[in-house]
């Protein structure tokens, strides 16, 4: 997936708040490197591979209340552009004899199993409504 980099803006007045939105950041699927972004520090500047920005937005606005998601943008790496040009020159050479495709397993959730046990009352009530 390619990176990219979401900057949203919290009202952040304290020191205590800045952190929880640091870390709520961080705790996010995909992310590679929080920061805070402008002058006033109002601003968050997140990068990672497959970051839901609306998903981050809506969770800084119900924990920080007043969060606005201000850009999304891809992240290009020049490194990474000259070795894809280089890749690409190298694959035109070469004649694959089979092209194999990436394995996606996804394991479902281990459920703890849940014991209830059955207490009777010795002594039942005579209203049977309750």
């Amino acid at each position: 997936m390619l990176q990219q980099k979401i900057v949203i803006k919290v009202s952040m007045h304290s020191e205590k708040c800045r952190t929880k939105a640091l870390k709520i950041a961080a705790a996010t699927d995909g992310v590679v490197s929080v920061a805070l972004h402008c002058p006033g520090k109002d601003k968050l500047m997140i990068v990672g591979d497959g970051v839901d920005a609306v998903c981050l937005t809506s969770s800084l606005r119900k924990q920080l209340c007043h969060a606005s998601l201000e850009t999304v943008e891809e992240v290009k790496d020049k490194k990474a552009e000259e070795k894809k040009d280089a890749g690409k020159k190298d694959e035109e050479k070469k004649d694959p004899k089979f092209i194999s495709s990436p394995i996606i397993c996804c394991m479902p959730p281990q459920h703890q199993p849940e014991f209830f046990t059955v207490v009777t009352d010795p002594h039942p009530s005579p209203c049977t409504i309750l």
